[in-house]
Parts: C-alpha cells; sequence; structure tokens
C-alpha cells in the first residue's frame, strides 16, 4: 500500500448610438480598476457574463455593475485593503477534469475510483480557491467581512471544534459557502485502520447532513494526511474529491508548497478558523493578508465547488 502526507444580426437593427454609449459606460466603469480602495477594479482574466441584447438592459446592466464596483470599494476601504479585490470570471460551463496530482497517488487509485487529491485545479482563468479548515474560532467580524466584501469560500469543518456553535456555521452556509468534510476529531489518519477512518470521516458526514441538511461531497484529511484506506472510507459515506492545498497563509506569512514560492491560476489556499489565542491577529487581520497578495498579484477569489463537476455515484 502507497501512504501519502502533504502539509447577430438583428443586433444590428439596435441604432449604433445607445449601444455604443451603454458599452462606453462600461468600459470606463471597468478601466476605472486600478489597485488602490477609491478605484473600481476590472474583472480577472477569464470568460465574462457581459450579455445584453437591447440598449435599456445595457443601460441597466451598466448602472448594476457600477453600483456593485462601487460597493465593493467602499468595503475595500472599510476593511483596511489596500486594493480592491477582484472579481472573479462567470464559473465555467465545461468543469475541468480533476485527476489526483502526480506523486499523490495511492495503489489502485484511478481503477477503484478514488476522490482525486488535487492541489491546483487545471484552469487558465487567473483565479485561485480559498477554503477555510476545523473551526475552531467563530469570529463575527469575519462573517461580515467576507459578505461584505463578496469573496466566496469553502470550509472543512471537525465535530469536536464546531459542536459548541453549530448557529454560527449555520450563518456561514447560508451566506452561500459550502460546508466540507474535515472529520469527526482531526486525527491523522494515516496508518490507522479502515474501520477507524470509516468511523472519523462517514460519522462527520452524519453530523453534517443532521446539523446542515447536506452531506459533503469534499473531503480534507487533517494534516493533509491520508493512505488508501483514508480514500477507500471517504468514496464509502459519498465524498467523491479530496482536495488539500498549494499554499497557506497565515496572519503573519504566507507558505508555498512550489519552489517558485508564488501562487499560480487555480491554486487552492489553506488557513484556518483561528484567533489571537493561537494567532498575533485576528481572522480579519488573516484575510487583509489574504486578500492584498492575491489581489496585488492579479488574481481573483473564485469558488471552488464552481470548478468541480459532478461526479456521479456508481454501483460499486
Amino acid at each position: 500500500m502507497i501512504t501519502v502526507v502533504q502539509n447577430d444580426k438583428k443586433g444590428a437593427k439596435w441604432g449604433s448610438g445607445p449601444r455604443v454609449l451603454v458599452l462606453a459606460l462600461v468600459a470606463a466603469v471597468l478601466a476605472a480598476g486600478c489597485s488602490r480602495p477609491d478605484a473600481v477594479p476590472g474583472p480577472a482574466q477569464g470568460p465574462q457574463l457581459y450579455l445584453a441584447p437591447p440598449a435599456q438592459a445595457l443601460q441597466d446592466y451598466a448602472d448594476r455593475l457600477r453600483a456593485a464596483t462601487t460597493a465593493r470599494a467602499a468595503a475595500a476601504r472599510r476593511w483596511g485593503l489596500q486594493r480592491v479585490p477582484l472579481p472573479p470570471p462567470a464559473p465555467p460551463a465545461d468543469k475541468p477534469r480533476i485527476r489526483t496530482r502526480p506523486g499523490f497517488e495511492v495503489q489502485h487509485h484511478e481503477d477503484w475510483d478514488l476522490p482525486p487529491v488535487f492541489t491546483t485545479v487545471p484552469t487558465r482563468d487567473k483565479v485561485v480557491f480559498l477554503t477555510i479548515d476545523d473551526g475552531a474560532e467563530k469570529d463575527p467580524a469575519f462573517l461580515r467581512m467576507m459578505k461584505d466584501l463578496k469573496i466566496p469560500y469553502s470550509t472543512f469543518l471537525s465535530d469536536y471544534l464546531v459542536r459548541d456553535d453549530y448557529d454560527y456555521f449555520r450563518a456561514v452556509q447560508d451566506s452561500g459557502v459550502t460546508l466540507n468534510n474535515h472529520t469527526l476529531h482531526h486525527r491523522y489518519l494515516r496508518g490507522r485502520p479502515y474501520e477507524e477512518q470509516e468511523r472519523e470521516i462517514c460519522g462527520m458526514q452524519d453530523v453534517m447532513e443532521r446539523e446542515f441538511g447536506t452531506r459533503p461531497r469534499l473531503f480534507r484529511p487533517p494534516y493533509g494526511a491520508y493512505d488508501q484506506n483514508t480514500l477507500r472510507a471517504a468514496r464509502s459515506c459519498g465524498i467523491r474529491y479530496a482536495p488539500i492545498w498549494n499554499a497557506e497563509v497565515f496572519v503573519d506569512h504566507w507558505e508555498f508548497r512550489e519552489a517558485d514560492q508564488r501562487l499560480h491560476p487555480g491554486d487552492i489556499v489553506l488557513t484556518h478558523f483561528r484567533g489571537r489565542r493561537e494567532w498575533n491577529g485576528t481572522m480579519v487581520d488573516d484575510m487583509r493578508r489574504f486578500l492584498d497578495h492575491v489581489t496585488a498579484h492579479g488574481f481573483a477569489v473564485a469558488r471552488l465547488e464552481d470548478y468541480l463537476e459532478d461526479r456521479l455515484e456508481d454501483d460499486a
């Protein structure tokens, strides 16, 4: 057994005047996007939903765009960001195929259709994906910040840390965030018997269904440590993906998996629900460091689940 550890033509009838005017307005809004919180940013690279055939619809769209980008710039100022976060492109219509990262495989990984383990999503969009683990810190200011800035993220929860305040994570879920599986007790799984690993992973699926009404498709092994039994157990209770991470952000520094020590399109970024008891700062401080860095390097934050296809269960 291999084990792995990883810390039209009809349109011509509109008339050129209104259309040109409104398109110029949209362009002006987007062109205002610089690096300052008092400027309105353009979108990150990738396909954009700038579609509106009639002139009035274009005008309405431009008005909504201006309002949204102005609000985003104001939110960036309120939260002390150096730059306005870039809006992500539209989710891809054709989802990329996710494969296990080379060197991270276990025996029979593909022929047993075990959940792929990956650190990066294959995409040309200049986006990264924010994932937050565990659930120890329950900071209301963090929820306000992320909602205000409209930053997507995904969580991976451990029951022993979230059970004292499920309502906090219901509020996270109500904001549109996906809650995923990080086991019951956050134990180091590699090398443990299959039955024990199954209890940890499938038991958390039961908790998630009971408390949040859904059984997650995504699972992250604690410490990024797993073996074949881990992935077999995860698959047995409905897990289809096992994302880990390619970079990690802390309140005072970054850590990168790659030798070039930088972000790449599609990278999964890890951080944790932590506060002053563990860090020299708060989750708001952590998010400032994260957002300022990714924006300065031209990245937007996208929702991980929007890039993952539904992998249907089979009869095995």
